[in-house]
């Protein structure tokens, strides 16, 4: 695999998002309506605070890992997929669209999956009909299954049947073989009629899929020169009239061709020409955006226009809170580390480290990459100016490890004042345009962690002292590390062991610049930093009493975080209340915590099956213990569903607290309750190796958490 694709990636990557955010404040809109309100549409018609989640980045993202989870390894099964989809989404809420069984493709499939019907036949025809099995969510879920085989198609082929037939059948599958075949054969053509010649050649010839994008492809070939009588010809013949369902995925593809087509290799033009079209542009910009991200590399994306608005941000809205918080080099570094691996080949340095060591830190590596980082100012005094002018850029000027940094710069400022660097590590509801998907969080740093960064001043600026800090959300108290002198031109490496603490929400880490100076000095203050991570096991305390429910809107509230999978889940009386007519779940950590033990003090309400969850991986993949019927106190490993594996007697009550300790360390998990009652298991099959914590209960119980503990073993 050639070194440069995995800067490919990331631009593929990257212009998915920027083709998500182009459509979605249009998505269902016709051309007529979408001319008559803006005339021509050139850029973001929404100027976003935060764009919310999308279901056309949750899904590529999230299927993707049934390469790491699967049972299959990289010889990937439709089942493989299938149970990605059943681990990462809510039940019946985010993720996607939840439009009902019969009505929303994706939801009569996880249903088929939920009730034993296994994969392909879950998004079969023979299953569920032509009209649900042909929509469009066959090729808006794909794009990474071309990323994660740059250059391969034969393999993206394979893949994107496999993965598209969990939830699709006949042309909703070939849609997204055509797709990921076009992203895989980008990286290494750059011919526009011979990517779609080559996405063609691996489904049929005369399936209904391959008529209308050759219908479309001939058109051109005899007006090439406007794109509104191509989409005249589209809506006539190949309109939404003419195909049954809510999102058919046949007019969507005809338009996804004419923008190819028309854009003549402009990655402005064609995403703009495409999102005129309407009806699904998200879907359809997003997927036309890869193609032409890795076609035309980062270099072709205008960088003020697209890039800057996003700021490599990413919200999801999977039952993992911590993945939900995401900046696309993350993403792309995932995909490309499973690329390297699915081709069996070692990847090159600086990436092996990064990939391997530090994959969620603030590196800036990829070309432009920001991380999402922002900057804010402090006066120290109530005559400081309260507006200033903070901008972030990508630099090649210095680096302390491979060769790109982040440059700031802060204006106008004053000395005695401080400049705050930072990743936001937990996001709520007013920092959102809107509750797109319904996203919740749960933070990325915790007390007990240590935080890396290294920082610079360049030989032109003021002098600084800098310290590392954390900012919690609940009180708005920042915690420092010792300040250390910078010398101009030297970076500057620092550590800080975040004290452990209960009660609180990191929202913030980064680095706190204090200025130094003459008091009538004004000036604008530029620096560099580079290298920004957290390690290390957490040491706090979730003290429920801290928490509150975040309103989004009248039906999506969340209690701060938590991730929900399913359940009645509120804050009373200092208490978490989670409650169920079947089985209810909520999740709480980082996906990556290893080994570590928790404690949680819960009193049963109603209901025989009260459980803790440890290394949660998402709905059908933890560890538990838990108090069951009969007067159990066991042990139990969901692996797409609850089995015992370790069970003793313990009689317990109803309405009264109990406390129920597990550590997991290797493949040996212990847990007790109430200090004695000991039990111990070793998984010997398909081990968890790392996961969050969560709560958990079946059967119509009813269950309340005062507090959970983490400590480091």
């Amino acid at each position: 695999m050639r070194k440069e694709f995995i800067e490919k990636i990331y631009a593929g990557w990257l212009a998915k998002i920027i083709g998500i955010r182009l459509g979605a404040p249009i998505e269902g809109w016709t051309y007529e309506k979408i001319k008559n309100i803006f005339g021509e549409l050139t850029s973001y018609p929404v100027d976003y605070h935060e764009f919310a989640a999308d279901d056309d980045s949750n899904g590529p993202l999230f299927f993707l890992k049934a390469l790491e989870d699967g049972r299959d390894g990289f010889d990937l099964k439709a089942q493989d997929v299938a149970e990605a989809l059943l681990n990462y989404a809510p039940f019946e809420h985010g993720f996607f669209w939840w439009g009902g069984y019969g009505i929303s493709t994706e939801h009569t499939a996880y249903l088929n999956l939920r009730n034993g019907i296994p994969a392909p036949e879950s998004g079969s025809i023979e299953q569920n009909g032509t009209t649900i099995a042909e929509q469009i969510g066959g090729q808006i879920f794909i794009d990474t299954w071309g990323l994660v085989t740059p250059g391969n198609p034969d393999l993206a082929a394979r893949y994107a049947k496999e993965a598209a037939s969990v939830t699709h059948g006949g042309n909703g599958i070939y849609g997204g073989i055509f797709i990921a075949v076009c992203i895989s054969y980008a990286f290494v053509e750059k011919d526009i009629k011979k990517i779609i010649e080559k996405g063609l050649s691996y489904i049929p010839a005369d399936c209904e899929y391959t008529r209308v994008v050759r219908d479309v492809m001939k058109y051109y070939e005899s007006n090439p020169k406007n794109w509104r009588e191509c989409f005249e010809f589209i809506y006539e013949n190949y309109g939404y009239d003419k195909y049954p369902g809510n999102c058919h995925i046949i007019p969507n593809i005809a338009v996804m061709i004419l923008a190819l087509l028309y854009g003549e290799g402009d990655f402005s033009d064609t995403l703009n020409i495409c999102n005129m079209c309407g009806w699904d542009t998200d879907c359809n910009v997003g997927n036309v955006a890869t193609i032409m991200g890795v076609r035309n590399g980062l270099e072709g994306i205008d960088y003020d226009k697209w890039r800057k608005p996003i700021n490599d941000f990413l919200a999801c809205s999977s039952v993992v809170g911590s993945l939900n918080i995401m900046d696309i080099p993350y993403g792309a570094s995932y995909i490309a580390k499973l690329a390297y691996a699915v081709a069996g080949e070692e990847v090159p340095e600086p990436w092996k480290t990064i990939f391997e060591e530090r994959i969620d830190s603030c590196h800036f590596e990829y070309p432009g990459s920001t991380h999402a980082i922002r900057v804010r100012t402090e006066g120290l005094s109530a005559d400081a100016r309260k507006e200033r002018e903070c901008m972030v850029s990508n630099s090649e000027e210095y680096a302390h490890t491979g060769t790109r940094s982040l440059k700031f710069m802060a204006k106008p400022m004053e000395p005695g004042e401080n400049v705050y660097v930072y990743r936001k590590t937990y996001y709520k509801p007013e920092d959102f345009h809107d509750s797109r998907y319904d996203p919740s969080f749960s933070p990325l740093i915790y007390p007990g962690q240590t935080i890396h960064g290294s920082a610079l001043l360049p030989p032109y600026d003021v002098s600084a002292l800098v310290s590392l800090y954390v900012r919690d959300a609940h009180s708005g108290q920042i915690f420092r590390s010792e300040k250390a002198a910078l010398k101009a031109g030297e970076w500057k490496e620092l550590e800080f062991k975040v004290p452990a603490m209960e009660g609180v929400l990191l929202d913030e880490m980064g680095f706190c610049f204090h200025i130094e100076g003459q008091h009538t000095q004004r000036f604008d203050f530029v620096g560099f930093i580079d290298d920004l991570y957290a390690d290390g096991s957490p040491e706090y305390g979730l003290c429920l009493d801290r928490e509150e429910e975040e309103v989004w809107t009248g039906v999506h509230r969340e209690v701060s975080q938590f991730t929900k999978l399913k359940g009645l889940m509120y804050l009373e009386d200092g208490q978490l209340n989670l409650s169920c007519s079947d089985f209810a779940e909520a999740y709480t950590g980082r996906h990556d915590w290893k080994d570590y033990a928790a404690k949680f003090y819960l009193t049963p309400v109603t209901g025989e099956y009260h459980m803790v969850n440890v290394r949660v991986q998402g709905a059908i993949r933890s560890y538990a213990a838990g108090l069951l019927p009969d007067g159990k106190f066991a042990i139990l490993k969901n692996d797409n569903g609850y089995q015992v594996v370790a069970e003793t007697e313990f009689v317990w009550e109803t309405q009264k607290e109990y406390e129920i300790s597990v550590s997991v360390k290797g493949n040996q998990i212990k847990a007790e309750v109430d200090g004695g009652c000991c039990l111990e298991y070793t998984d010997e099959d398909r081990i968890y190796e790392q996961g969050s914590v969560g709560v958990s209960m079946q059967n119509g119980s009813h269950c309340r958490y005062r507090k959970i503990e983490i400590m480091n073993i």
